[in-house]
């Protein structure tokens, strides 16, 4: 419910950016936007309260935050092509595409730091629901084929939380070396976009968001991906698990 809510919201937000005059709209799209910060976490936090975190919490929760997101992107471009042409719609579906890789990286990332140091566990590393004929859910499918790109040497990582004599040097390495991983990563946060998209639209100019996502966050993501993967060799390596890269 919480999770349906946050999508909800995020379409509200894309309604008063759309429908609503600026400032006004902007100001309310924005508010909206940020309230659904609120609730994607609360969504998490609340499941491990009430002990109820699951690998189909999280499949709920991915599919509600691409749905809401999907029409938050469409209403800025119909703005932005209003604008630009068809150029607002390229931008709009490679700034789309960016967010996706980017987000996948970034949540990727922080959760396999998660696991190896807390253990928490996240779809990736649980035996993943299926169907009465054990099938996949083909939004699980998609996560993890797209999450094993982009987080370096994420499956190498998983096999040393698995294996008893790597788990505790593991979990040592990954705390000593954890701000050098985590610490600018935050850049590709849901954080930052929801700043930058509400002042582009108070701009009135949607597509100069699409162009941040683009560039910008595409420029830190292509830093962070060598960073990661460098950090990552070293935690394993430290961690006596250098025969499980690739």
């Amino acid at each position: 419910m919480v999770s349906a809510a946050g999508a909800a919201t995020i379409m509200l937000a894309a309604a008063s950016y759309g429908l609503i005059a600026a400032p006004w709209g902007v100001m309310l799209g924005l508010f909206l936007h940020m309230f659904w910060h609120v609730l994607d976490g609360a969504d998490g936090d609340l499941a491990r309260l009430t002990g109820r975190s699951s690998a189909h919490g999280e499949l709920v929760d991915g599919i509600c935050d691409y749905a809401g997101h999907i029409v938050l992107y469409v209403t800025m471009g119909v703005i932005a092509a209003s604008l630009i042409g068809g150029w607002g719609w390229a931008l709009m579906w490679a700034a789309g595409a960016s967010r996706v890789v980017q987000a996948a990286h970034y949540e990727g990332t922080r959760r396999q730091y998660q696991l190896a140091v807390y253990g928490t566990p996240w779809m990736g590393s649980e035996t993943p629901s299926t169907d009465t004929r054990g099938r996949r859910h083909p939004f699980v499918v998609y996560y993890l084929w797209l999450t094993g790109l982009i987080v370096p040497h994420g499956a190498a990582l998983q096999m040393a939380v698995q294996a008893p004599a790597t788990r505790a040097p593991l979990r040592e390495a990954m705390r000593q070396h954890g701000k050098a991983l985590l610490a600018r990563i935050g850049l590709l946060s849901a954080n930052y976009r929801t700043l930058a998209v509400g002042a582009a639209m108070l701009a009135g100019r949607p597509h100069w968001y699409f162009l941040f996502e683009i560039v910008v966050l595409g420029v830190i993501l292509i830093a962070s991906l060598t960073r990661v993967r460098a950090v990552m060799e070293t935690v394993l390596v430290q961690a006596g698990a250098s025969n499980t890269l690739r």
